[in-house]
Parts: structure tokens; C-alpha cells; sequence
């Protein structure tokens, strides 16, 4: 499915429910928030998104820890999930969903290119992913989006207190 696909979905699901979400990006760079509110009536499900893209601001604006941040750097699956908790938390939303890997074209924090890692937190726990992705910059960015709507997808139809990890 398209991300545009994905996005309508997810807010028709959202609203269905009448739940909220907002979004944390790093390496989408605001990417997952414009897919999302690009669908009309987007503003009765999206509560708003932080673009961290500097790793100070994963810590002082989302609440990441930053030992965390100091041993591990931005890339990694536990500060995805802090970062969903912590714009889940600083929206007041009822989800959270969380983009951080590297783009490219260097490594970043001893991460490969590709690397991705993604978080949505909800009131059934978090959901996780990892991905390893290929084919340039443009083309990471755009599946991260893909893979974290899906992320959201699941997590919005799961019973289960705790996502997959991937």
C-alpha cells in the first residue's frame, strides 16, 4: 500500500476509535507528519510532530535519556521508544510514533546507512521495528514513512500489551 494509502487508513482508524496521535522524526525530517496531514480532516486524529533531528533535542525536548543518547547515540531501538513515549507524552496523544536511524550518506553512531529503527507507543505498550534498507537517501526516508505508518497500522488493530520486534 501506498504511504498516502497507509496514512488515510490510519487516521480512519484513529478517528474510528477516537484516539490521537503524534509523531517524533529524526531521519524522516518531517516526512511521517506531512504523509499524515496531507489527508483531509487530518486535524481530528493529528495532535502534531517534533522534528529532532540533532540528537541534543531527542533529550531536551522528547525526554530521551541521555545516558542512553551518550552510550548508544540517536540510532538505536530503546531511544526510538523513548522518543514515541516522549512526544506521545508532550502532545498528549494517545499514540506516539517514533522515525531514528541513518539516511545516509554516511554512517552515523557506528550504524550502517539504512539502519532504522521505529517505536509507536500506545495504550497497549510499544510496538517496535528495525529495519535494514538500501537504495539511496530519498528512498530510506520514504519506506521509513511506509514501514512506520504500518507500525501504526498494527499497533491500532493489536490486542496484545507488546508489539513485534523486527
Amino acid at each position: 500500500m501506498s504511504a498516502a494509502g497507509a496514512a488515510e487508513e490510519v487516521l480512519a482508524a484513529l478517528v474510528a476509535a477516537g484516539a490521537t496521535v503524534a509523531v517524533a522524526e529524526s531521519l524522516t525530517g518531517g516526512l511521517l507528519a506531512a504523509e499524515l496531514v496531507a489527508v483531509p480532516g487530518a486535524s481530528r486524529a493529528f495532535r502534531g510532530s517534533v522534528t529532532a533531528y540533532a540528537t541534543e533535542l531527542k533529550g531536551s525536548v522528547l525526554g530521551v535519556d541521555p545516558d542512553l543518547l551518550a552510550a548508544k547515540g540517536a540510532v538505536d531501538p530503546a531511544v526510538a521508544e523513548q522518543m514515541a513515549e516522549g512526544v506521545r507524552r508532550l502532545m498528549g496523544a494517545d499514540y506516539g510514533v517514533a522515525t531514528t536511524g541513518v539516511a545516509g550518506p554516511d554512517p552515523q553512531d557506528g550504524q550502517p546507512v539504512g539502519t532504522v529503527h521505529l517505536a509507536v507507543a500506545g495504550p497497549k505498550g510499544v510496538f517496535r521495528s528495525s529495519l535494514l534498507l538500501s537504495q539511496g537517501r530519498a528512498t530510506i526516508r520514504r519506506r521509513t514513512v511506509e514501514a512506520a505508518l504500518a507500525l501504526l497500522g498494527e499497533a491500532l488493530r493489536s490486542g496484545n500489551s507488546e508489539g513485534p520486534e523486527g
